[in-house]
């Protein structure tokens, strides 16, 4: 296989985080948070972002390993932890799950009870963290920073000198506790739960810990990339839909009617979001908006969600099995026969060309599995066909992938056919829009994988065999029944063989045909074709110019089963079953060899028919 570079050929999804990236990073509204003094000393151009799919892949870019506290995105985590400590009845008779419409640190309590409206807002918060069970605080709180591990996949820690900053300034923190205290709501000494509160906005993560975190409630709890379970799924479910009607505090209405995610935000400029199933994203970027979101945060979720159409309520099923099959045309090749040359070449180099079995529909979550999957195994692909038999529908967003793919590999000389592709025409019209001028030459569709495979391996044969002539006229001395045959013994069989011409088009052999003729092709190329119950007609073979034909129906002499149709003007040479018969009387020797070619012939259409029923059992 030929060297590729692949010094280009990152995941489309990297590139277009990139391409977000760029586009924000240039935006300077937004203030940073200065009511704790150690907030206000970020650097207001940090900018990261970290996507994360249900599946563990991770895509990142700018600032997503700078540290920075997770402020109030860990109200979400501690409601879970609470859940998981209590069941759902006791801590609802705690805390409310009703949106309030209010800011974060609105002192928002139920004016009967005394119950915070929702676990989103502070007062809601504090009440949570007096939720965790522990004996003493420094067991509940290191049960929470264990919990918040899980999620992120690394050991986190607190940051010191922002708890100290919190713990200086959080005077309407420790009044909402003692309000809490007096209903009841907290019980003993509020103090403790409000320095736990603390300490859990303190705790330090970065932008790949949030999209992490994100994803393990996109994935029920379960950490994508460790795999270990840091929430019960049963409880993931009560956490996202606070997270959608809370999450963002005055805000929560607007963003989940535009950008349609369970989401949280956070002070120090972290955003979360969430689309169950599928991916978890995670933002930062340190200046504020009015509402105390990260600008650049609602701008790249907001643009996330539009391109890629990654609103909650326009979901259809998704699921790992979005790749049905795959194979290689060293493992199944096209209905063209091959010499035994081509076929050594293709057996040795035809694992450059990958078919992909694509099945169900396809968003953004369920291609981005298969780009990323194309990506993982992109050295041993020259060619790729993309078998779009069996998928449902395919959205926009998509498109833009198999549009992003098809320019990555064509960048780096690769190939991207679509088999099927006349299912789904809102691929080619997107295509068509988007490539103009270049969709002709890359836009490769065939009706089914055959001629797709086919195409694929000429270019393989031109690269490994140049100067072959597929198409040549074939001496008869060069006939694959008649190697090993000398010069005497190839005149002889020369008296006894019929010259005969055929028209493009014509048919040659038809079913039900008596078999009279074995056929030596000199000119040209014939295929094999039988009707479909719809009537359509498949290709089952090829032959190309020294290659026999009608061998089976002589060797049984049974009736013909397929239609043999000239494709262009074609000459052959036709042995009759008499002479073939008195060839066996008369010269036994040269039936015998005769025969032994045959005999290896068909074991070869065996042996390829075997690992083709391997590749799809």
């Amino acid at each position: 296989m030929k060297h590729r570079n692949n010094s280009h050929t990152t995941s489309p999804i990297h590139d277009y985080l990139q391409e977000l990236h760029r586009q924000f990073a240039g935006v300077k509204e937004g203030d940073l948070a200065t009511y704790i003094p150690e907030l206000a000393k970020a650097n207001p151009n940090w900018f990261g972002i970290c996507l994360v799919t249900a599946t563990g892949a991770v895509y990142e870019v700018g600032d997503s390993r700078q540290p920075f506290t997770i402020q109030s995105i860990s109200k979400p985590f501690v409601y879970g932890l609470a859940l998981e400590d209590n069941g759902r009845a006791p801590v609802l008779a705690k805390v409310g799950v009703e949106p309030t419409g209010d800011a974060f640190n609105s002192i928002s309590l139920d004016p009967g009870t005394g119950r915070p409206r929702n676990p989103m807002i502070n007062a809601g918060a504090i009440a949570s963290a007096g939720l965790i069970a522990g004996r003493t605080v420094k067991t509940r709180f290191q049960r929470l920073i264990d919990t918040f591990s899980l999620y992120a996949g690394r050991e986190l820690s607190l940051d010191d000198s922002v708890y100290a900053s919190e713990n200086e300034t959080g005077h309407r923190n420790r009044a909402i506790g003692h309000m809490l205290r007096n209903f009841d709501i907290l019980t003993g000494d509020p103090t403790p739960t409000v320095e736990l509160y603390f300490k859990q906005c303190s705790i330090s993560v970065n932008c790949r810990d949030l999209g992490i975190m994100a994803a393990t409630l996109a994935n029920r709890g379960v950490n994508p990339v460790t795999g270990k379970q840091a929430i019960r799924g049963e409880y993931v479910e009560s956490v996202l839909s606070v997270m959608a009607s809370c999450g963002m505090y005055d805000f929560a209405g607007e963003w989940i009617y535009n950008i349609g995610m369970p989401a949280k935000s956070g002070v120090a400029g972290g955003v979360i979001a969430v689309l169950p199933g599928q991916m978890g994203i995670g933002v930062f970027s340190p200046p504020l908006d009015a509402r105390g979101n990260s600008v650049r945060g609602i701008r790249v979720c907001n643009e996330l969600s539009r391109i890629f159409d990654l609103h909650l309520f326009n979901r259809p099923g998704v699921g790992r099995s979005t790749i049905r099959l795959k194979f290689s045309g060293a493992d199944v090749t096209s209905s063209r026969v091959r010499d035994t040359r081509e076929s050594q070449v293709l057996r040795q180099f035809g694992v450059g060309i990958q078919v992909y079995q694509l099945q169900g529909h396809f968003t953004f979550a369920t291609a981005e599995f298969v780009v990323r999957d194309i990506f993982d195994n992109l050295a041993a692909i020259e060619h790729l066909v993309l078998d779009l038999k069996r998928v449902l529908s395919i959205n926009e967003s998509a498109c833009r992938l198999f549009l992003d793919l098809l320019e990555k590999l064509s960048a780096t000389g690769r190939t991207l056919l679509f088999s099927y592709s006349a299912r789904l025409p809102l691929l080619r019209r997107y295509l068509k829009a988007k490539l103009g001028a270049r969709f002709t030459a890359l836009f490769h569709a065939y009706e089914d994988n055959d001629p797709a495979l086919e195409w694929c391996e000429n270019q393989v044969l031109d690269a490994h065999l140049p100067g072959r002539t597929p198409d040549r006229s074939c001496e008869r001395a060069d006939y694959e029944l008649f190697v090993g045959f000398t010069p005497a013994e190839v005149e002889l069989l020369s008296t006894l063989l019929t010259r005969r011409h055929y028209q493009r088009g014509e048919v040659i052999i038809n079913v039900g045909d008596e078999a009279r003729d074995l056929f030596f092709l000199a000119r040209g190329t014939v295929s094999v074709l039988v009707t479909l119950d719809s009537g359509a007609r498949k290709r089952l073979a090829t032959f190309s110019p020294g290659m026999a034909f009608g061998d089976m129906a002589v060797l049984d002499r049974a009736p013909r089963s397929a239609v043999i149709q000239a494709d262009q003007a074609v000459e052959c040479d036709l042995l009759s079953i008499d002479d073939l018969d008195s060839l066996g009387h008369k010269h036994p020797a040269i039936k015998i060899k005769l025969l032994e070619n045959l005999s290896r012939g068909l074991c070869r259409k065996l042996r390829k028919a075997n690992r083709e029923i391997s590749v799809f059992d």
